[in-house]
């Protein structure tokens, strides 16, 4: 049995052929989406993180939405980039989201992607301190976040305040119980999973990764699964960490798919997401029922996985991508034992 869900990279364009031509298009259609999401059986609404972009930005807003619309399915990020990130004020921004969907945010954080921008992180007044990178700084900030989110006071009170405080130290408020334990890290090296799992975080691996050892992009993802499960257990945590991988996938069932997604891409890419980190991009699916079915059972990194989140294309409007995901629960996911 497999959690599924949806993950949208929320991109707009004014283009007449684009569904979400502003930002307001893609905020309500994400939320009216994760609403058919969750009428459809879907497990997750999770939405991707990008800056200085005509794509999603600022989370908790559109979190704190789709969790007052829904009432079951888990509302997350994949990925927060915490280069950006006051982890301080983060604790109360996902605090008040988490509160407002009664406990259903599972938060994706990392140290981000290729930007759209030259470090764009300085724009909002961070710069890593002497002698560390920005993914040490990403990193810095992820550990602060998860320290706060114990909820231990550390502020010293105004012996005179506004208001009554209670006694001893404060903490940062609102602090939801539990959301501790519904952090994820998104991992793109082998080494950051092993990371993530000593801190005690869930894992997310996306559609691509450090390209360490040449092989096919499943078979490297399906071992840094098992390399971040064995990590895990050797650190001692008491519960079972959860691990999502993303991936594209199409069943072809009527003229639309066959027409958007006909002549999809099969096989893995290798590529660079800067000059030093040579990457490799998982492949897409797209074909015939049986043809898929036959496909994905071969892919071991889902076999791997408790969580599989589908990238939905959301420029295609709320009604194809539920369409999309519809058929992946009802005709794929049943096939495959996922359901």
């Amino acid at each position: 049995m497999k959690k599924i869900g949806f993950l949208s990279f929320g991109h707009w364009t004014p283009s007449p052929q684009s569904q979400a031509r502003s930002a307001a298009d893609v905020l309500l259609q994400s939320i009216d989406l994760a609403v058919a999401a969750e009428e459809l059986g879907a497990d997750g609404a999770y939405f991707r993180v990008h800056h200085f972009a005509r794509q999603l930005a600022s989370p908790f807003p559109l979190l704190a939405a789709v969790g007052a619309k829904t009432s079951r399915i888990e509302i997350g990020t994949a990925v927060i980039d915490m280069r950006y990130e006051n982890p301080m004020y983060m604790i109360e921004d996902a605090g008040a989201a988490d509160l407002i969907a009664r406990g259903r945010l599972q938060l994706g954080i990392s140290r981000g992607s290729p930007e759209q921008v030259i470090d764009g992180w300085r724009y909002f007044g961070y710069q890593p301190g002497e002698g560390q990178t920005d993914a040490d700084m990403g990193r810095r900030h992820a550990e602060i976040f998860l320290d706060m989110l114990r909820g231990q006071g550390f502020a010293q009170p105004n012996p005179r305040p506004m208001f009554p405080n209670p006694p001893g130290l404060l903490r940062l408020e609102p602090l939801s119980e539990g959301l501790r334990e519904r952090i994820w890290w998104g991992a793109g090296s082998n080494a950051t999973a092993v990371w993530a799992a000593k801190l005690g975080m869930n894992l997310q691996s996306s559609t691509l990764k450090s390209d360490e050892t040449g092989e096919a992009f499943h078979i490297q993802q399906a071992a840094q699964i098992r390399g971040y499960r064995a990590a895990w257990k050797e650190a001692g945590h008491t519960r079972e960490p959860r691990v999502s991988v993303s991936r594209s996938i199409f069943a072809l069932v009527d003229d639309r798919d066959r027409a958007y997604f006909g002549n999809g891409q099969e096989e893995d890419q290798i590529g660079f997401i800067d000059e030093r980190t040579r990457a490799i991009f998982g492949r897409g699916y797209a074909a015939e029922p049986d043809r898929l079915i036959e496909q994905l059972k071969t892919d071991e990194a889902i076999a791997e996985a408790d969580t599989l989140l589908l990238t939905v294309p959301n420029q295609l409007g709320v009604a194809y991508n539920a369409h999309v995901i519809g058929t992946i629960l009802t005709q794929i996911a049943p096939a495959l034992g996922w359901r």
